[in-house]
C-alpha cells in the first residue's frame, strides 16, 4: 500500500481519517515499516515541491516547507534523532511537523551528527541550504521518533483515539503524561535524559509565539532544553493547504468546526464557522481563512 492510499480505500475517505480494521472488515491494511513511511513521505514532499502551480497559497506552502525542512535538518544534524523529541497532541500543526520530520529522517540517517555547539546562534532567520533529494538506496531511518504527549485534563475521546492511531501509524515512541506542562516536561526528561531538544508545532499567532525564533532555549525556571520551531512562520491556511493537498489523515473534530484543540471543558466549535440559527451546524476547520479567528473556540 502506498502512502497515498493511507487516506483512501477504494477512493473513499472517512472524515479525514484513514479507514482501519476498526472501520471495515473487508479491507485490511498490511503493516508498513518506519523506513517505508519515511521514504514515501520524502518522495511525496519532493513531488509537491516540484509542482508548478498557479495557486498562490500552495506556492507559499512550498516556500514554507523548504524553510521548515531546513530547520528540521539543522536540528537533526546538531542533535541526532536519539537526542530529539516531538511534542505531539494530534493537532494540525504538530501533525504537519511530524510529516516534515519523518520526510527528513532518511537524509539524517546517512549523515554524521554535528557536535552541539552554540545552538542558540542559529536563531533569527539563519538557515542551512536545502540538500538534494535522497534516494531510497541510502541509509534507512533507525529508531522510531521519540515524542511526548501532554494530555489535557479533560481530553476529547476523538483526540485520544487519533493520537493513539497516528502514533501507531507513524511508529512514534510516544510517552504520555497527565500533568501540567512544566511538571510533564520535567517527568519526561527524567524518563528520557538523553533528550536535549524538542520539536514544537508552535506558530507565531499562538499564545506566547510572537517573539519566538526557530531555536529557543527554555525560559528561566523551566527544565533546560532547546525548543525547535520549524513551522513558527506558517499561517493557518497554509497548514490546512499542506494537510489537504498531501491528503494527510487528521482528527475528525476538525470536520466538526473545531479549529484549535484543547479539552472538552475549554474548547468548542469555532463560532466563525457556524451555519444556521439556534442549533447551528459548523463548516470544517479548513474553511476558516483568518489567523486571528483560529482560537475563537477556545476559552
Amino acid at each position: 500500500m502506498t502512502f497515498n492510499n493511507i487516506c483512501r480505500h477504494n477512493g473513499a475517505r472517512i472524515s479525514g481519517i484513514a479507514k482501519t480494521d476498526r472501520d471495515t472488515q473487508t479491507h485490511r491494511a498490511l503493516p508498513r515499516t518506519l523506513p517505508d513511511i519515511c521514504f514515501e513521505l520524502q518522495a511525496k514532499i519532493d513531488a509537491f515541491l516540484s509542482e508548478q502551480t498557479d495557486d498562490n497559497v500552495l506556492r507559499k506552502v512550498q516556500s514554507q516547507v523548504r524553510v521548515s525542512m531546513d530547520v528540521t535538518r539543522e536540528a537533526l544534524r546538531r542533535y541526532g534523532p536519539d537526542h530529539l523529541s516531538l511534542s505531539y497532541n494530534g493537532g494540525k500543526d504538530c501533525l504537519v511537523l511530524l510529516v516534515l520530520i519523518l520526510a527528513c529522517l532518511p537524509a539524517c540517517a546517512s549523515q554524521p551528527t554535528t557536535p552541539n555547539s552554540d545552538v542558540a546562534a542559529t536563531n533569527h532567520g539563519a538557515h542551512p541550504t536545502i540538500e538534494p533529494p535522497v534516494s531510497p538506496n541510502m541509509a534507512a531511518p533507525g529508531r522510531p521518533l521519540q515524542a511526548i504527549y501532554i494530555v489535557s485534563p479533560h481530553p476529547f475521546a476523538e483526540v485520544e483515539d487519533f493520537v493513539e492511531r497516528s502514533a501507531e501509524q507513524y511508529h512514534l515512541d510516544l510517552k504520555r503524561y497527565s500533568l501540567p506542562m512544566r511538571p510533564a516536561l520535567e517527568a519526561y526528561l527524567e524518563d528520557r535524559p538523553a533528550v536535549k531538544a524538542i520539536f514544537l508545532g508552535t506558530r507565531r499567532t499562538d499564545p506566547h509565539g510572537e517573539f519566538l525564533s526557530h531555536f529557543d532555549p527554555t525560559d528561566e525556571g523551566w527544565p533546560q532544553i532547546m525548543r525547535v520551531h520549524p513551522v513558527i512562520d506558517w499561517h493557518y491556511v497554509e497548514i490546512w493547504a499542506f494537510i489537504r493537498h498531501l491528503q494527510i489523515p487528521f482528527c475528525d473534530l476538525y470536520n466538526q468546526g473545531f479549529t484549535s484543540l484543547g479539552g472538552v471543558t475549554d474548547t468548542r466549535p469555532n463560532p466563525a464557522l457556524a451555519v444556521g440559527g439556534d442549533a447551528p451546524k459548523f463548516r470544517p476547520a479548513y474553511e476558516l481563512k483568518d489567523d486571528d479567528e483560529e482560537r475563537l473556540g477556545r476559552d
